[in-house]
């Protein structure tokens, strides 16, 4: 293991030198803070070592300063006799590990140390599950490979660490509180509270007290005082979902409350400060809702400063299976059923399937062939899929331009366009139609357009 030693003490960090080294350890030393700093930064040890009292850069801004760029690093810290208060007091503010009095006790430092040195290796096989997740193409509870998934996980990477508003917007059961706790869970609100609000749940005589709050005897049944969402995600982040049903007049407080971030429980006398990033979705286009009166267009442009588009799930097919098998290990968890993968049939039929109820509909058909398979494989006969997408395809196979004197090759090309055009012109859906490979499509696709080219007439 990698320890780094820091003490202005040369013969204390002499001992400390030898004593990790017949242990076993690559032991790194510094002087002070400063050149800790650049030892942190170069050679990445896994636990720091470091006195508290030191010239130029001290062991309370070393910590501080490791913590800010590099985040965490198991530190034990040597205090001398009497600072065991201060000590105390660093462990907690600076995140510090343990602490030892000095003259150091060879055993409690071993011990120590090789605990310091578990929470090194957790906190490093956490950041390679994340990595993995990330290649395997996970963001949270957001799953998929998607180039519109990739696309989808940059913006959040991207927003995530401002404070910046974000309207969510995309069809119903497509993931939109999961995009919104993705943003929140990757923001330095992360530790905070996430409260998600759905404005279309609550009837508009309870709206303005779940936002705002009451106090006791405002109204006939308050009983007590009560805080409002504002106050609960107090530091985190509140998401308000189905914006567009929220009544207007609550549109125009809440328009008031982005002002300054001000507010007032109901009943009331002063004003209480909300410290709150805000969020919010609508399943129904902004500028259809703003036409129709059911969204104020100065409020949309308050809480649209960052714009998401989720995609529909039958626009990125390709993620079914990837999104499916993600499912599985908790399915089983909460119904102790053994199932391990999906047959290739199964994952072709759930690639066809027009999903118009999105992720929401997936889960609920996965679940329940998780519950009738119970074990093994999930087949094609344990979904219950009504087979839309095979009919529709069916239906306009019977008016296609196919005509006697046609070569296979010339009907085979106005099947396959035909088909691309009913799959939306997503491919890699239009090759599981068609029962070929996704590669096949594109090959025939790239000699359909290089026949184009050859046909058309040469200019003069």
């Amino acid at each position: 293991m990698r320890v780094l030693v820091v003490d202005d003490d040369s013969e204390q960090r002499s001992v400390l030198q030898a004593l990790l080294t017949s242990w076993g350890h690559h032991v790194l030393t510094a002087p002070d803070g400063e050149e800790a700093l650049n030892a942190v930064m170069s050679e990445r040890p896994q636990v720091m070592v470091t006195d508290l009292h030191m010239p130029k850069v001290d062991g309370f801004e070393l910590m501080s300063r490791v913590r800010s760029d590099y985040g965490s690093l198991p530190t034990i810290v040597l205090t001398g006799f009497g600072n065991v208060d201060v000590a105390v007091e660093t462990v907690h503010k600076f995140g510090a590990f343990w602490f030892l009095e000095k003259p150091v006790s060879s055993e409690s430092l071993r011990v120590l140390l090789d605990r310091a040195g578990e929470q090194a290796n957790l906190a490093a096989d956490n950041e390679r599950l994340r990595l993995e997740l990330q290649q395997r193409g996970a963001l949270g509870d957001l799953v998929g490979q998607s180039p519109l998934m990739q696309s989808l996980f940059s913006l959040i990477r991207r927003v995530a660490p401002t404070n910046a508003c974000v309207m969510i917007t995309g069809e119903s059961g497509s993931g939109k509180e999961l995009v919104a706790r993705a943003i929140h869970s990757h923001s330095p609100r992360a530790q905070r509270p996430f409260l998600a609000l759905n404005c279309a749940a609550l009837p508009e005589t309870l709206m303005e007290s779940e936002m705002f709050g009451h106090e006791k005897g405002s109204f006939t049944g308050a009983v007590d005082r009560k805080a409002g969402a504002l106050e609960l995600a107090e530091g985190g982040t509140l998401f308000l979902d189905e914006i567009g049903e929220m009544p207007l007049a609550m549109q125009a407080k809440l328009l008031r409350v982005l002002e300054d971030f001000r507010f007032r429980r109901i009943g009331g006398k002063s004003e209480l400060q909300a410290d709150v990033r805000l969020l919010s979705a609508t399943n129904r286009p902004p500028d259809v809702a703003i036409r129709e009166g059911k969204l104020r267009e100065d409020l949309y442009y308050r809480l649209n400063v960052f714009h998401i588009e989720l995609p529909p799930l039958r626009d990125r097919s390709e993620d079914i299976p990837l999104i499916a098998d993600s499912m599985l290990s908790r399915l089983n968890e909460k119904h102790g059923t053994r199932v391990t993968h999906l047959s290739p049939e199964a994952s072709q039929d759930l690639m066809v399937h027009s999903w118009e109820g999105n992720v929401r509909e997936l889960r609920n058909i996965i679940e329940r062939a998780v519950i009738v398979a119970g074990e093994g494989p999930i087949e094609r006969s344990h979904l219950m899929i009504k087979r839309r997408d095979q009919k529709a395809a069916k239906n306009d196979s019977q008016k296609l331009d196919v005509t006697v004197g046609m070569t296979v090759d010339e009907a085979e090309r106005v099947l396959i366009e035909a088909t691309l055009k009913h799959a939306r012109n997503n491919k890699t859906r239009a090759a599981a139609v068609l029962g070929i490979s996704a590669k096949t499509l594109h090959a025939k696709l790239r000699l359909y357009r290089l026949e184009g080219a050859e046909e058309e007439p040469e200019e003069e």
